[in-house]
C-alpha cells in the first residue's frame, strides 16, 4: 500500500485512493463541501486544496490520487491562505440566520468559519436575496444559503436516478430548482436533507422541532421492509424527532427509504394501547398488566388441560425481535410441547423497487417488497426450536386436522399500520385469544386479554434481512405509560427474575445469534428506564 505524508504524518493510504479520503480514514482532517464518498468528485468547493510537492499550484485533495512517497501540506501558508479565501467567498452572500436555521449544530459552515475562516468580513455591499422554495412533499429549500456544492443535483441523478434537481443561472445567481412539474418526489428524496452540508435543504418534519445539539443517538434498524437499513435514532426526553441513516457497506450505504425516515411516526401515535384488558362475561374491561398476564397464562394452562396437547398456538410476528420471539415460543411450548408456531402475515408490494445510476446502469438502492423487518429471523427461530409450524397462509384456512384442533393461542402484532388481512383466520374469531399489539385493530377490541405491546424503538433485539444478515438494535425510547415491552412479560410468564436482556437471550439461543455484537460506536446514549412488572 502507498504510503504518504501529510503535515509531517505518514499514513498509508488504498491504492489510487484519492487524498482527501486517505486522510479522513487515517483522522487527518481536511475541509470539504462539496465531497461525498457515494458521488461524483466535480471538485468544485475548492476549500481543500492542498500544496504537493512537486506540483507547482495548489490541487484539489478530494480528486488528486495518492502515489507512494507523496508529501502534502495542508497547513502551508498557500493552503490556509486558500482556505480563508474560499470560507470568505462563501460567506458574502450567505444569511447571518443561524440561531433560526435547523442546521445550526451540525453545519460545516459555522465549523469551518470558525476553524478556517476570517474573524470578520470585509464585504460591504447589500447581499443577494434568493427565494426559499417548496421543492417536495418533505423538503424545503433556502436558497439564501446555499452554497452550491452540489450534492443534491449529483444525488438526484447518479443514486435516485431521478434528476429532478439542477443549476439555474452563472455566478451570483446560480442556484438550485427543480425542473417545472417534476417535484423532488422519490422514495429517496430527503436523502438530500442529510447531504446538505448547510442549511439550504431541510425536512419539513423536523423543521423548528428541536435543538440538534440535544439530541440523542440510538442505533436501529428500519422497521419497514426486509432490506434491513442501518439507521439512527434521534430523541430526546422520550420522543424520536427523526431518523438518520447509519453508514453500512453491506446494506444501505450511505441511504436510506422515505419510508424509514419517517417510520418512527407509529410509535408516538395517538392510537396507540395503552390499556390492558381482559374480557369479563362478554365484555372488555380494564385491568392492571400483572392481572392481565396472570389471566392469561392461567387461561392457556386451562385450555391445555381441558382440550390436551396440540390445541394452542403462537402466533409470531415478522415485526417482533428474534429473541422475543424464542422467549414466546419457549413459554407456549412449556404449557403445551405441541404447540404450532405460525409466522404472522408478510405483506408484500409484489416487487422490490431498484434504484439505478442512469450513466453506468449500476443498481445504487433496493427497497425491498417485503413489507416487514423479521420475517427471516423468525423462520429461522421456528425452525430452530422445531414441532408443528405454519405459515399464516395455512393457519387461515386451517385445513389440516393439525390446526382444526387448534382451540386458541397467543397473537402478536407490533406492525406500523394495519395489518389484519382482508380474509380474517376463522381463528381469529373463536377460542381463546390473548393478543400483544400497539395499535388498535378489530381483534385487539374483541379478544380476551390484551397486552399493549412496545413497539420496536422502545426495545432491544435483533432482526435478520432478506440476506441472511442479523442486526441488532437498541432501545432510544421507554414504552407509553401503560404499555411494556414483550420481552418482560415473556420473562414473568417463565418465572424468570430481572428484566428482559437481548444480549442473554441470544446466549441461550446459540450460533447464528450468539456471536451478534452490538453495533461498533464510540459511545452509547443511555438506557431507557424500563418499569418492571
Amino acid at each position: 500500500m502507498p504510503k504518504i505524508t501529510v503535515d509531517g504524518k505518514v499514513i498509508e493510504a488504498k491504492d489510487r485512493q484519492m487524498v482527501l479520503q486517505a486522510c479522513l480514514d487515517a483522522g487527518v482532517a481536511l475541509p470539504q463541501y462539496c465531497y461525498h464518498p457515494g458521488l461524483s468528485i466535480p471538485a468544485s468547493c475548492r476549500i481543500c486544496l492542498v500544496e504537493v510537492e512537486g506540483i507547482p499550484k495548489l490541487v484539489p485533495s478530494c480528486q488528486t490520487p495518492v502515489r507512494d512517497g507523496m508529501v502534502v501540506y495542508s497547513k502551508s501558508s498557500k493552503a490556509i491562505a486558500n482556505q480563508k479565501a474560499v470560507m470568505e467567498y462563501l460567506l458574502i452572500n450567505h444569511p447571518l440566520d443561524c440561531p433560526v436555521c435547523d442546521q445550526a449544530g451540525e453545519c460545516y459552515l459555522q465549523d469551518y468559519s470558525y476553524e478556517y475562516g476570517r474573524s470578520q468580513s470585509r464585504f460591504e455591499e447589500d447581499k443577494q436575496k434568493k427565494p426559499k422554495k417548496d421543492v417536495g412533499e418533505n423538503i424545503l429549500l433556502y436558497n439564501d444559503r446555499c452554497i452550491m456544492c452540489t450534492r443534491c443535483v449529483r444525488f438526484t441523478r447518479e443514486v435516485s436516478g431521478t434528476s429532478e434537481l439542477y443549476v439555474d443561472g452563472r455566478g451570483s445567481k446560480e442556484e438550485i430548482d427543480i425542473f417545472p412539474g417534476k417535484p423532488l418526489n422519490n422514495k429517496l428524496a430527503s436523502n438530500v436533507v442529510d447531504l446538505c452540508p448547510v442549511g439550504a435543504l431541510l425536512d419539513k418534519d423536523f423543521l423548528f422541532k428541536q435543538r440538534v445539539w440535544l439530541l440523542k443517538q440510538a442505533p436501529s434498524i428500519s422497521p419497514v421492509d426486509a432490506g434491513g437499513e442501518n439507521i439512527f435514532l434521534e430523541y430526546n426526553e422520550g420522543i424520536i424527532y427523526r431518523i438518520k441513516p447509519r453508514y453500512n457497506a453491506e446494506v444501505n450505504t450511505w441511504w436510506i427509504s422515505d419510508d424509514t425516515r419517517y417510520s418512527y411516526k407509529a410509535v408516538h401515535s395517538e392510537n396507540r394501547l395503552t390499556k390492558p384488558m381482559r374480557t369479563q362475561y362478554g365484555t372488555q374491561v380494564e385491568t392492571d398488566y400483572a392481572g392481565a398476564i396472570e389471566h392469561a397464562d392461567s387461561a392457556l394452562k386451562e385450555l391445555v388441560k381441558t382440550n390436551g396437547a396440540g390445541s394452542t398456538y403462537a402466533m409470531l410476528s415478522p415485526m417482533m425481535a428474534n429473541e422475543e420471539a424464542y422467549l414466546l415460543a419457549t413459554y407456549i411450548r412449556s404449557i403445551d410441547p405441541q404447540a404450532v408456531l405460525v409466522l404472522g402475515p408478510t405483506p408484500s408490494s409484489g416487487a422490490d423497487e431498484v434504484f439505478k445510476n442512469p450513466a453506468n446502469g449500476k443498481v445504487t438502492f433496493t427497497i425491498k417488497a417485503e413489507k416487514v423487518p423479521n420475517a427471516a429471523g423468525i423462520r429461522r427461530v421456528i425452525e430452530k426450536l422445531g414441532g408443528p409450524k405454519a405459515t399464516f397462509e395455512d393457519f387461515t384456512k386451517a385445513e389440516s386436522a393439525e390446526l382444526k384442533k387448534l382451540k386458541g393461542g397467543w397473537i402478536v402484532g407490533g406492525y406500523l399500520s394495519a395489518w389484519l388481512p382482508t380474509e380474517v383466520p376463522a381463528l381469529f374469531k373463536k377460542g381463546l385469544r390473548i393478543v400483544q399489539d400497539i395499535l388498535p385493530t378489530s381483534l385487539s377490541g374483541s379478544c380476551d386479554v390484551l397486552l399493549p405491546a412496545a413497539a420496536w424503538a422502545e426495545k432491544d433485539g435483533s432482526w435478520e434481512n432478506f440476506a441472511g444478515k442479523i442486526q441488532p438494535f437498541l432501545a432510544a425510547v421507554p414504552p407509553p405509560d401503560g404499555a411494556r415491552r414483550e420481552g418482560d412479560v415473556y420473562y414473568k410468564l417463565l418465572g424468570r427474575t430481572g428484566m428482559y436482556n437481548a444480549e442473554d437471550v441470544r446466549g441461550e439461543m446459540g450460533e447464528p445469534f450468539a456471536q451478534i455484537p452490538l453495533p461498533d460506536l464510540e459511545t452509547l446514549a443511555p438506557a431507557p428506564e424500563f418499569i418492571e412488572l
